[in-house]
């Protein structure tokens, strides 16, 4: 077992984690009252009882409770507050770098009221880096700053009474088929997300593909995945949780994706579906090395996908995680929903690293992995030196434990 101490005063970083499932329980009842937003509970432990569980049956369930965490952000100092709180809890977890992803069309209700929802999260997010920075351990420099940036969510899928805007745009446009529905609404997305960077200064720095991925393919969002990139906004998909390996291969070939969020169907090639794929084996092993080679992240979310994904029988031997590793991929881990899923970075990364029994230069390696692949507010230079003060907090640390050096060796930043 490795060292729970070790894992909890390294620096750590969160590149994958929801904005409307990380809210503090009491904060989400207290919003819930002041909104008169109905609850089946206004007990914290009733919450838990109901929605909020330590385990699901399966993907529907465990959705069930965001019903109720966006119904209570849909007010900018809601955004705000929760996004202060959010990088709050993750500091106190040894995070220091987070990266916040929400879907504004699930929480606001035109193209502006976005812009102004990214601005709410970032100035929760900024009071909480200022708070953090003025902190004494930074000042004597036996910490570093934390540091963040946002992702904006597109939806694969939608319907009525997932948020205003998503019901004013299928009234706008009556009888127009789904693959034009949501390319309008992911290329509306991706241009709030642009307009709050380049208007307002908020380091909305990626955009991601969310929501059902069955059925819904990432390539009906290719529009808005080509004006990101003329926008040099990056690129991450959810791809590989819900459906086959071909998945992820359209989210990196279409959608120009950098990461991938969850990845855990990509050592399963028996869940092809293309007919033009005739040896599924050699397809899935050259997609491995393909995204090895090009340094393409996974974003693994261990207790997350234990509790959505029932072919993993809520058993970490049967994460594809230990393969991921083998083939040499990097892996950045990731809370996901820490209310939701009833964890934090801390008990994710133990996860991975008891399963897959690391060592100490493989366990730097996996936390930096998260750094490396950051979608980092800053020039490349800038990242490059703030990889490194992570670097050397982790061997400062490690001494402490027995490491060192000796154990891991100096990182390479780039």
């Amino acid at each position: 077992m490795f060292p729970r101490e070790l894992i909890r005063a390294v620096p750590k970083s969160d590149v994958h984690t929801h904005l409307d499932g990380c809210l503090r329980l009491p904060t989400l009842i207290e919003l819930a009252c002041e909104q008169g937003v109905a609850l089946p509970s206004y007990d914290a432990d009733g919450l838990r009882a109901l929605v909020f569980k330590p385990s699901y049956n399966g993907l529907p369930e465990y959705l069930l409770g965001f019903e109720y965490t966006c119904s209570v952000l849909r007010r900018f100092e809601a955004m705000e507050r929760v996004a202060f709180e959010m990088a709050e809890d993750a500091i106190a977890q040894g995070v220091r770098y987070l990266e916040v992803r929400f879907a504004p069309q699930r929480l606001a209700d035109t193209g502006e009221a976005c812009v102004r929802a990214f601005q709410a999260v970032g100035g929760g997010l900024a009071r909480a880096a200022r708070q953090h920075r003025g902190s004494e351990a930074v000042r004597n420099g036996d910490d570093i700053p934390f540091e963040w940036s946002i992702i904006c969510c597109a939806m694969r899928n939608f319907g009525r009474g997932m948020g205003a805007y998503y019901d004013r745009l299928l009234d706008m446009l009556p009888g127009m088929g789904h693959t034009e529905l949501v390319s309008i609404a992911s290329l509306e997305a991706v241009r709030a997300a642009v307009a709050a960077r380049d208007r307002h200064g908020v380091p909305v720095m990626g955009f991601d593909l969310a929501g059902e991925e069955a059925g819904y393919r990432a390539g009906h969002h290719v529009e808005a995945y080509e004006e990101a990139h003329r926008h040099f906004l990056r690129k991450t998909v959810h791809a590989g949780e819900a459906y086959g390996p071909e998945s992820i291969y359209e989210a990196i070939a279409r959608c120009h994706a950098e990461r991938i969020g969850h990845g855990t169907s990509l050592f399963a090639p028996g869940r092809i579906q293309d007919p033009s794929i005739a040896d599924k084996d050699a397809f899935t092993d050259a997609l491995a090395d393909y995204i090895a080679t090009m340094r393409v992240t996974i974003e693994v979310c261990p207790t997350s996908n234990l509790q959505t994904i029932p072919d993993l029988a809520g058993d970490m031997c049967n994460h594809p995680v230990r393969k991921m590793l083998e083939y040499g991929m990097a892996v950045a881990v990731a809370t996901d929903n820490t209310l939701v899923s009833h964890t934090d970075i801390n008990r994710e990364l133990a996860l991975v690293s008891d399963s897959c029994a690391l060592d100490f230069p493989a366990f730097k390696r996996l936390v930096l992995a998260g750094f490396k692949s950051a979608f980092y507010p800053g020039r490349y230079a800038e990242k490059r030196a703030f990889v490194r003060r992570a670097a050397e907090r982790i061997e400062r640390v490690a001494e402490r434990f027995g490491h060192g050096a000796n154990g891991g060796g100096t990182a390479c930043v780039s």
